[in-house]
């Protein structure tokens, strides 16, 4: 089992190229989008963000990134909500840079706690 990521951006298409790249890097490892509303258009969504952490999370912990001040905010929040808010952690990183190494230091073994 390994750390799971989630990509928490305003623009679905964002989250998926993000996604897209990340997996190249490092395919054994759970990252998922939650970017856009659910009718499609821009903006952050809690509901999808807590979906995708848990369906990120295999048992290691989720890692958490995103693109704007909202996306912080509604990744926050969805961690908060947790049972365990331990098990999740919202990175400040640069999105892109910050997915892929997340990804590939997953993929080596890293713990939640060494990311």
């Amino acid at each position: 089992m390994s750390v799971g990521l989630v990509i928490v951006s305003h623009s679905r298409r964002l989250a998926e190229g993000v996604v897209e790249l990340a997996t190249q890097m490092a395919p054994e490892v759970a990252v998922l989008p939650a970017g856009g509303l659910p009718g499609g258009e821009v903006g952050t969504d809690y509901e999808s963000v807590s979906a995708a952490m848990s369906d990120a999370d295999s048992g290691s912990g989720v890692v958490l990134l995103y693109d704007l001040g909202s996306a912080q905010m509604t990744a926050e929040l969805a961690v908060e909500s947790l049972g365990d808010p331990s098990t999740a952690v919202v990175a400040d990183a640069p999105l892109v840079e910050g997915a892929v190494a997340a990804a590939v230091a997953a993929q080596g073994g890293q713990d939640l706690e060494s990311m």
